[in-house]
């Protein structure tokens, strides 16, 4: 990664830099739209080597884009959502973004970007939306899979919130997979990005 420049080898600004191309260019050829959950509860730090789930998920997320160059749009969201071309998306509370997890608002947002010839979308959260019914309603709208990794805690509370991310591969056709705390989330990611379509895991 670029700590300068906040770019992420492999992201869509990456390759639009190598190959001297324009976002909307190198867009075309993205196979993947990564929808992730940078709400407050990102900012907890349970994950492994004792550092939040944030920055655990911008680890993971450069793994992916590094393996995956080009093919992987990043979204990222809380209250409000917005693309990241540059690969990292921005820490739980900036002002970009916000607070909250509205996942419905999230879901119509990239809905333009994933309904596409051999798309997917695949969202990485930690907990249940502000509105589950308003979220499942927009899903039903895809035409592209919509898979979903939970990257919350497994017991307890978090139950609820992967429960809900099950519910909602369901009403579109993906994968649904936990990476516990985010931990391991590229190994648990890259089985979806082989598969492109339907299926639980």
């Amino acid at each position: 990664m670029n700590k300068k420049t906040s770019i992420v080898p492999g992201s869509i600004t990456a390759i639009g830099q190598q190959e001297n191309k324009n976002i909307a260019t190198v867009l075309m050829d993205v196979d993947v739209v990564i929808i992730a959950d940078v709400s407050t509860s990102m900012e907890t730090r349970d994950s492994r080597d004792g550092k939040t789930r944030y920055k655990i998920l911008c680890d993971e997320l450069a793994i992916l884009q590094n393996d995956n160059p080009g093919k992987l749009l990043v979204i990222a969201f809380a209250d409000k959502a917005k693309i990241f071309p540059g690969g990292i998306p921005p820490k739980p509370q900036s002002e970009s973004v916000g607070f909250a997890t509205d996942l419905a608002h999230a879901l119509k947002y990239a809905k333009d970007f994933v309904n596409a010839p051999r798309r997917q979308a695949i969202v990485i959260s930690d907990g249940a939306p502000n509105d589950e019914q308003a979220a499942l309603t927009v899903a039903q709208t895809y035409t592209a899979p919509i898979s979903c990794v939970y990257v919350g805690p497994t017991d307890g509370f978090g139950a609820s919130g992967k429960a809900f991310l099950e519910r909602l591969t369901a009403a579109s056709g993906g994968q649904s997979a936990t990476a516990d705390r985010v931990m391991e989330l590229a190994q648990v990611v890259k089985p979806m990005l082989m598969s492109g379509n339907g299926g639980h895991q």
